[in-house]
């Protein structure tokens, strides 16, 4: 027995200096990580796969290195077997916990919780789908490895690769949805065309994209539902990204108000209303008639906020606020049907009125009969150019930032024909 504890032993001894030196390696990396955030990510995630891979290691070559057994003793074989096993899976433990420190230092530089991160939203997207991918291949890997250890798996290696082509074929056809759902996430993260916190518009529904998987997207809905799609969702069926480019939206909010509504003045009560509150970001605002049919004059409020959340509470706020202007403020702005009850002539009071004003000299004979007023009134003179529109009544131009969306929307100058004019 004097051999057996001489090796257990030195095999004990090895594993405690293995553990001191990474205690020591340990404290000191701790230390640095003050200064550099990539060293603090490995004291934080390596610690414990070095400490593994380091005392299994010490333990094998104490082992192995030990000349009191004979080479081919059968226990000794298997316990270098189980060792070498435990290397591997400890190496592979290590490998990953420094490609994940290596991410998250990365991902360190690039906060999500600022106004715009648009940037390190997408940065992050990719930064968690290679992180994914990066965890499979070094499971598979390990495995392979771990197995390959085996002499009866050696051995019929040779055969399996014979067959591998025809097993290859059965299971790409057998797994074609999920490696579809896996290509389609990989797409996502690299295309750009949604990213984590993303605000979508899927299926109706609007909400964040919370999680964004190999296979699956779940999108976190306003009222804290969750909405679960596969990854080839994004890729075969369009959906509304409010985000994509930045995180500021415009939004609207209508109303279906009576002819008679002061446009002007519900225009300056929109714009004193959004300059009082903070959800406003200052770039939009505009009140404009959009509709005049079927007996009501449809008016839409355009406002611009930072982010949907804001724009949301924004446009709720204008709804309330208007509606009671119009009630307290405009009370015959409200929609409403007129109903005009004539004599057996057919003659309108009103009518009547007016067409007396008119005999009293007030018409101007030498304007057409349509271009005279109802009300005896001269006839508007001068022309009207859009640019006396104030600028919360324009969407495009009256601004920089109008001329900048009508710019967008502009196609391209048509070309002049030189021979167009040659025939007058």
């Amino acid at each position: 027995m004097y051999p057996v504890v001489w090796t257990a032993i030195v095999s004990v001894g090895a594993a405690l200096l293995a553990v001191v030196l990474v205690a020591i390696s340990h404290r000191i990396t701790r230390r640095l990580g003050r200064r550099w955030v990539l060293l603090a990510e490995m004291s934080a995630h390596a610690h414990r796969p070095l400490l593994a891979a380091a005392t299994v290691t010490a333990v094998q070559l104490a082992i192995r290195f030990s000349t009191t057994f004979a080479v081919g003793e059968p226990w000794r074989r298997t316990t270098l077997h189980l060792l070498v096993l435990a290397m591997i899976a400890a190496g592979a433990w290590l490998v990953g916990a420094v490609l994940l420190a290596l991410e998250d230092a990365t991902l360190a530089r690039f906060r999500t919780d600022v106004p715009d991160n648009r940037e390190a939203r997408r940065l992050h997207t990719q930064v968690v789908m290679l992180r994914r991918v990066t965890i499979a291949v070094i499971t598979v890997l390990t495995v392979g490895v771990m197995l390959m250890t085996f002499p009866a798996v050696r051995g019929i290696g040779a055969s399996l690769l014979a067959s591998a082509g025809v097993i290859g074929v059965v299971a790409a056809l057998a797994a074609q949805s999920l490696l579809s759902n896996v290509f389609a996430g990989l797409q996502l993260a690299f295309s750009d065309a949604v990213r984590i916190d993303d605000v979508v518009v899927v299926e109706g529904e609007w909400g964040r994209i919370e999680e964004l998987t190999l296979s699956y997207v779940v999108v976190h809905i306003w009222d804290d539902r969750r909405l679960i799609l596969p990854t080839s969702y994004f890729t075969t069926k369009p959906f509304q990204n409010w985000t994509r480019t930045r995180s500021a939206v415009l939004g609207t909010a209508e109303f279906d108000v009576d002819w008679s509504v002061p446009v002007q003045a519900m225009r300056e009560e929109m714009r004193r209303m959004v300059e009082g509150t903070d959800l406003w970001d200052g770039r939009v605002c505009v009140l404009q008639v959009t509709d005049a049919t079927g007996g009501t004059v449809r008016l839409r409020a355009l406002v611009s906020a930072a982010d949907s959340p804001r724009l949301w509470d924004l446009r709720c706020l204008v709804r309330e606020h208007l509606v009671r202007w119009v009630r307290e403020q405009r009370p015959t702005a409200l929609p409403r049907w007129r109903a005009e009850v004539g004599d057996g002539a057919g003659l309108l009071d009103w009518l009547e009125l007016r067409h007396r004003a008119g005999m009293d000299g007030h018409t101007s004979s030498r304007a057409p009969d349509d271009a005279r007023e109802l009300d005896g009134g001269d006839p508007p003179t001068g022309d009207f150019a859009i640019d006396d529109l104030p600028d919360d009544a324009r969407l495009f131009g009256g601004d920089a930032e109008g001329d900048a969306r009508a710019s967008v929307f502009v196609g391209p100058d048509e070309p002049t024909d030189p021979n167009r004019h040659r025939a007058d």
